[in-house]
């Protein structure tokens, strides 16, 4: 069996489990995905919260529903300066009045709380007001080339951050 394959299927297990356990104790979640060219590719799973219940906090890193968002990435990326191995990480969305941060943690244990110390990267993000508000929190990635924009969409906020693979 290929090291492709193993990893493909340890990525699998990986981005399943959480997603079973989250299933079993009622708690919704939404997967979304960036096929680079090269067939490696990159996921973000996330609880799709809703903007009447779940108000982002002004500065302070956001757990929508409580459960950081996670990336898998079958690829190196780099996310401002910052690069990022090939793994799974947690990911905090900091929101702004103006523009919001990105922050991924490589603390991905379930339960944990935040801590800055744990992050290996962080950019700031395009950041710009849509006039449709979004009623759930929208996560997505647009794919150019090597590169993967993630897209959070919440209330009024459309912010923006852009991948690249390595």
């Amino acid at each position: 069996m290929s090291a492709t394959l193993v990893w493909r299927a340890v990525l699998i297990s990986i981005l399943c489990t959480p997603w079973l356990c989250a299933q079993s104790n009622g708690a919704a979640s939404s997967t979304t995905s960036c096929n680079l060219d090269d067939g490696r590719q990159i996921y973000m799973r996330y609880a799709p919260v809703s903007a009447k219940q779940d108000r982002p906090p002004n500065g302070r890193p956001w757990a929508p529903g409580g459960i950081p968002m996670t990336l898998f990435t079958e690829a190196q990326l780099s996310l401002g300066s910052s690069l990022i191995p090939i793994g799974a990480y947690a990911v905090y969305p900091i929101p702004a009045k103006g523009n919001w941060t990105l922050a991924v943690n490589k603390n991905v244990t379930s339960g944990a709380a935040y801590d800055q110390k744990q992050d290996i990267a962080r950019a700031t993000m395009e950041t710009a007001q849509v006039d449709q508000p979004s009623d759930t929190l929208e996560v997505a990635f647009a794919h150019v080339g090597t590169r993967c924009t993630l897209r959070i969409y919440m209330g009024r906020s459309a912010s923006f951050a852009d991948f690249t693979a390595k």
